[in-house]
């Protein structure tokens, strides 16, 4: 407890330093221009009919929990950051298999530039393809009418302005505000989503479900004290720099952190959008007259309904296979080898190079294992949880929630680093 109030202490001194404060008041007036933004709709939808689609439809009520409710109500901002996102994980990948992109990413803050000028490039026609294929989908759904080409043309080019504008925002976040400003713009979504749900939950709770919004309650603390346990937990690997000074030689001792979740929640979506997909091929059989397709159809659709042993095992397996992959993006073993060579460095009895290397992917495969199984059980927690307590107006959800506490412990270190960087100009 005493950690708790010293914490609460330092970040309200904090609050009293004018960058710091500068900074908050920004990022509050942006978040409140992204919630105006939210609430402004595209016309010609039906809501009543798009949010119970929704409902039905667990990929794209996560999709409408990541955009804080621009989805389900079809706003400008319908898109949201997916686009933008798509476009980073495309260049990410892109770095792995083309030399031109993979060099970039190694010339330090220009190749980040220029890396970052080619994702807002992509980001435009990916936003395009998604408009499309959102509308295409609420047609077929009889959400929304066969529109005119002009006006399916106007509405395209809003939703793509919407998904600019938010990534426009959130690099002026990330100049003015405090942290990243796409990280900060989804943790906005996520949680302008708390209140409605919370409101929702109480009003239909009755005393026989009292015992079940305990143990929810329960759950949820569990569920965010491990959260918080393994994103701050690391693996402290023992480095060694040599040092000379004049005629006497030594070695200076520092750590290579290794961290528990390397790949953040990327894994999760990945996933999500892979499993979802044995569902979507099943409806489209059952809606074929050939009677044998359609039967195929409606086994396959049972079988990977959300909720069921086989969709929660596949999706816990799927979740795990990524996060190697998505490691192995983030933390290459060869790369940090050879600038641990470079700079002098090693870990204590093993020699520079391939053995360094094969050390490190030692270390990182079972460290990672630790994290995989752990984004496995926030994937399929929410499901587990809807069994359990038999609440569904409000989910744990273990993504958003993972999301929300890695942005809050994202803006504690930048006002951390804000306030060092006060107190050294100071003196």
């Amino acid at each position: 407890m005493k950690k708790w109030f010293e914490k609460v202490k330092f970040f309200s001194e904090a609050l009293k330093i004018p960058q710091v404060k500068k900074r908050v008041w920004f990022t509050a007036a942006v978040f409140l221009l992204y919630r105006f933004i939210a609430h402004l709709p595209v016309p010609g939808v039906d809501l009543s009919l798009l949010k119970q689609f929704f409902s039905q439809n667990q990929m794209l009520s996560l999709l409408d929990v990541f955009s804080g409710g621009t989805l389900a109500n079809f706003s400008i901002a319908a898109l949201g950051l997916g686009p933008f996102i798509t476009a980073s994980v495309v260049f990410q990948l892109l770095g792995m298999v083309w030399p031109k992109i993979e060099e970039l990413m190694k010339e330090g803050e220009y190749g980040r530039a220029k890396i970052n000028l080619y994702t807002r490039i992509l980001t435009v026609p990916l936003a395009v393809v998604q408009g499309l294929s959102m509308y295409t989908i609420l047609k077929s759904q009889g959400i929304i009418e066969n529109l005119p080409l002009s006006v399916l043309v106007s509405m395209i080019i809003v939703m793509t302005t919407g998904t600019v504008v938010l990534v426009f925002l959130g690099d002026l976040i990330s100049e003015f505000g405090l942290g990243n400003g796409t990280s900060l713009i989804i943790f906005a979504g996520i949680v302008s989503r708390y209140p409605v749900n919370v409101f929702q939950t109480a009003s239909i709770v009755d005393s026989q479900k009292i015992f079940n919004l305990l143990i929810f309650l329960v759950l949820s603390v569990l569920l965010v004290s491990g959260i918080i346990m393994i994103e701050e937990a690391a693996m402290r690997l023992p480095i060694f720099y040599a040092r000379r000074s004049g005629s006497s030689t030594g070695a200076t001792r520092t750590y290579l952190p290794i961290k528990v979740n390397n790949a953040g929640v990327m894994p999760i979506i990945f996933a999500l959008s892979l499993v979802f997909l044995p569902s979507f091929i099943g409806k489209v059989l059952v809606g074929l007259s050939n009677p044998t397709l359609a039967g195929i159809g409606g086994f396959v659709n049972n079988l990977f309904r959300p909720g069921t042993p086989v969709y929660n095992l596949t999706y816990f397996g799927v979740v795990v296979i990524f996060t190697f992959f998505y490691t192995t993006v983030v933390f290459k073993p060869d790369e940090v080898s050879e600038e641990l060579r470079k700079g002098g460095a090693f870990i204590p009895g093993i020699r520079p190079g391939v053995s360094t290397k094969n050390r490190l992917s030692w270390y990182l495969y079972r460290v990672t294992a630790i994290g995989a199984v752990f984004l496995g059980i926030i994937a399929v927690l929410p499901s587990l949880v809807q069994q359990m307590t038999g609440i569904s107006t409000i989910t744990l959800g273990g993504t958003g929630v993972l999301i929300v506490i890695s942005v809050v412990l994202e803006i504690s270190r930048s006002v951390e680093n804000l306030v060092q960087t006060y107190r050294y100009e100071s003196f």
